[in-house]
């Protein structure tokens, strides 16, 4: 579903803040991007989804190149940043109209879906108000429900639990499983070592922009926890 090739992002002024990265993420799996601050994520994800240029190597998302046809690599991916950009001045049922609209979803598509996930979410209620009066918790529910509603086959997704409750995080981790078994593919970053650990089928780990560790999950823990094998790699240098 998404491959990643020899992916380089260099600054201007020269600072490479990924370098030769290459991975792949099929099909039926969800992915956990690790790394500490500074590491590379957001830059790769940010890349991944074509917002962001890169220097060198190629991204494919369902056999489209992110450069050559980013048009078709978007159509099928869902994008959610840390710090999602929502219209504030918007009801919460106007923007997901609007994000409808974008990605051409019928009208008794789109009504069934949002019925759904906003139901789910416990925001049905207050989708008719302005989104400047969500808490930072509800503007999270309502970016997750707009990528959800795509029905992406490749969602990406940058610390996705911060802001959210319990309750709302265990249902966004169902319905990643739930894409997953549909035939899409998950690829997301978090410092929620934990949640990695029990999540993610395989896990990637980044270090000063080089990816250090990549495998399944249970390859990349062994007989210690995810936590121990990241302290372990940043203790001493990253070596695999």
């Amino acid at each position: 579903m998404l491959t990643i090739s020899h992916y380089t992002k260099t600054y201007p002024g020269g600072k490479t803040a990924v370098d030769d990265l290459s991975l792949h993420v099929p099909a039926g799996e969800i992915c956990g991007f690790i790394g500490h601050n500074g590491a590379g994520k957001t830059t790769t994800l940010r890349a991944v989804s074509g917002v962001m240029s890169f220097t060198q190597g190629t991204i494919t998302i369902d056999s489209h190149d992110i450069r050559a046809d980013p048009v078709a690599a978007k159509a099928v991916t869902a994008f959610l940043p840390d710090n999602p950009d929502l219209y504030e001045f918007m009801s919460g049922i106007e923007y997901l109209n609007l994000i409808a609209d974008l990605y051409d979803i019928t009208a008794w598509e789109r009504e069934e879906r949002i019925r759904l996930y906003s139901g789910s979410f416990q925001l049905t209620q207050d989708l008719g108000s302005a989104i400047a009066s969500y808490s930072h918790g509800m503007k999270q529910k309502l970016a997750i429900i707009s990528a959800l509603i795509r029905k992406p086959k490749l969602l990406v997704l940058d610390e996705p639990f911060v802001g959210l409750d319990p309750a709302a995080a265990h249902l966004l981790k169902g319905y990643l499983r739930e894409l997953c078994n549909e035939g899409g593919a998950v690829f997301f970053s978090t410092h929620v070592l934990e949640v990695a650990e029990k999540l993610c089928d395989t896990i990637a780990i980044i270090k000063n922009g080089r990816l250090v560790r990549h495998g399944p999950t249970q390859e990349v823990v062994g007989d210690s926890s995810l936590e121990d094998v990241f302290l372990g790699l940043a203790e001493n240098g990253g070596a695999q």
